[in-house]
């Protein structure tokens, strides 16, 4: 099956003005936000920044970010991009990347001139970072994170400097799907308006309280949600808008890397819907996070994470790099914990296999004898 770098190789040659933007275009340009720009893509709002070829060169060239990068796909996207016609004269700006923490903050974001009369707002997901993954977890009980509020005040940063030209599209994979729709729900009113599409590709969703809110509903239906048929990321939380099922050529959790959505063509292969096994994970996780007061709920997630940072990893590849010594550093943090806080974490677990264990039996009976 073809995805992203076969569709930049079989169609990066057709401009935007020969072929419209289309939802791959999209995915390709919130993959583009993971990319380390840090010095080469000026912070500041500007139609005259580098294009995507020539941040390219500057990265590739001088080895500036080779381990700064995700991961081998990112390096061989933006290699591409740079080689095509279709992206490489793309201009890029406001670059920002924080990582925050005290604040428990991640949050990183580009804008694409895309040449077309947009912009492109991309959105970072989550990083590998441990400060990242933390910050995902507090949506389960604060609304809102750090980055959402950043994401609002970044929108806001570039709609002011660009001015009233360019319309907006506004994207992201997994977090950066969520900080896009966030932004474009509590923007004011004024660039909403500019605000034509809006992509969440897999990324969760949110509180019932933001869904309520009317600034979301005015965006509702520009919202474009694309998940993998066995999405587990792309289902938590709360989602009212309609969603697209992309066929992925991986299985499980791992159908959230975006290089493994199948393309055809101008857009994505499509199934029906999720896969049961999905809807299995979705209604366990809401029944169980549903079981907890959102306090509950915080001094799980601190407890974890706090047992996790007692191995002084920064990352998820620092805490798995030298698994004897991080499970050490655990097993001491998890004995040192006090009675109250253990009492937190085994009642969550409880909830969380009861969950399992009610929602098991409807998924066991559609399975084939």
């Amino acid at each position: 099956m073809a995805n992203l770098l076969d569709y930049l190789r079989w169609r990066g040659d057709l401009p935007l003005r020969a072929s419209p933007f289309n939802p791959v275009d999209n995915l390709i340009l919130s993959v583009l936000a993971y990319v380390p720009f840090d010095g080469v893509v000026p912070s500041s709002v500007t139609k005259k920044g580098p294009t995507i070829a020539e941040a390219a060169t500057t990265l590739l060239e001088t080895g500036a970010a080779g381990p700064a990068f995700r991961d081998e796909n990112d390096l061989l996207l933006l290699s591409a991009l740079a080689a095509s016609v279709r992206f490489g004269n793309m201009r890029l700006c406001a670059y920002e990347s924080v990582l925050d923490p005290e604040r428990e903050k991640q949050f990183a974001a580009v804008t694409a001139m895309t040449g077309d009369g947009h912009a492109f707002v991309a959105y970072r997901g989550t990083d590998h970072t441990l400060v990242g993954w933390k910050e995902d977890f507090n949506m389960s009980f604060m609304s809102p994170v750090p980055a959402q509020e950043a994401a609002v005040a970044y929108l806001e940063h570039v709609a002011s400097g660009l001015g009233l030209g360019p319309r907006l599209r506004l994207g992201g994979h997994s977090k950066g799907g969520n900080l896009a729709v966030y932004a474009a729900s509590f923007c004011r009113a004024r660039t909403q308006r500019r605000v034509r599409a809006v992509y969440n590709n897999d990324g969760p969703g949110f509180d019932a309280t933001v869904i309520a809110r009317e600034g979301y509903r005015n965006v509702q239906e520009r919202i474009r949600s694309f998940v993998p048929q066995s999405s587990i990321i792309g289902m938590l939380l709360e989602h009212h808008e309609r969603y697209t099922v992309v066929q992925s050529t991986e299985s499980g959790l791992m159908q959230h890397d975006p290089y493994s959505w199948s393309v055809l063509g101008t857009d994505f292969i499509t199934v029906k819907q999720v896969t049961d096994e999905s809807l299995f994970v979705d209604r366990a996780l809401k029944e169980w996070v549903g079981a907890m007061a959102p306090a509950q709920r915080e001094l799980f997630i601190d407890a974890v994470f706090d047992v996790l940072s007692a191995t002084d990893a920064k990352t998820f590849s620092e805490l798995g790099g030298d698994w004897l010594k991080s499970s050490i550093a655990v097993a001491k943090s998890l004995r040192g914990l006090d009675e109250a806080t253990r009492k937190v974490m085994f009642d969550a677990l409880k909830l969380l296999f009861k969950a399992i264990r009610e929602n098991l039996p409807a998924i066991m009976q559609k399975r084939p004898q």
